[in-house]
C-alpha cells in the first residue's frame, strides 16, 4: 500500500493508479475512491472523519469508529479513504475540534430526553 500511496502522493489520482487501488483493495478500493471524490473525508484538529452510509466515523491512524472495522480489526474502506485523501491532499480541512461537536450532539439529545418527559 505504501508504493501505491507513494505514486498517488506524487502522481495524482490517475485512472492507472484508481485502478490499482480498486485491483487491490475490490469493493473497499472503490468505495473509498467514491468517498475522496465526494468530499466525505475532513479533517479536524482532533481527527479525521468519514462520512459513510449511515453515520460518520472517527479515524485515527490504524483505527475506525465504524463496525467492520471493530469486527474483523483490519483496514476497512473509511481507513482506505483517508490515507487516499491524505497522499492526494483531497480532504476538507476543519479548524474545530471534532469531540466539541461530539460534545454539542449529546448536550442535545439530552435536552431533548429532559424534555420530552
Amino acid at each position: 500500500m505504501k508504493e501505491l500511496l507513494d505514486l498517488i502522493k506524487t502522481e495524482g489520482l490517475s485512472p492507472a493508479l484508481r485502478d490499482a487501488v480498486v485491483r487491490s483493495y475490490r469493493d473497499r478500493g472503490r468505495t473509498a475512491l467514491a468517498a475522496v471524490d465526494a468530499g466525505q473525508v475532513r479533517r479536524y484538529l482532533d481527527f479525521f472523519v468519514v462520512t459513510g452510509r449511515t453515520d460518520e466515523y472517527v479515524v485515527e491512524d490504524d483505527f475506525c469508529t465504524c463496525k467492520d472495522f471493530t469486527y474483523r480489526g483490519r483496514c476497512c474502506w473509511h481507513i482506505l479513504a483517508v490515507r487516499i485523501a491524505v497522499a492526494a491532499e483531497r480532504y476538507e480541512r476543519r479548524e474545530e475540534w471534532y469531540i466539541d461537536r461530539l460534545k454539542g450532539a449529546e448536550n442535545t439529545i439530552n435536552n431533548i430526553m429532559n424534555h420530552s418527559a
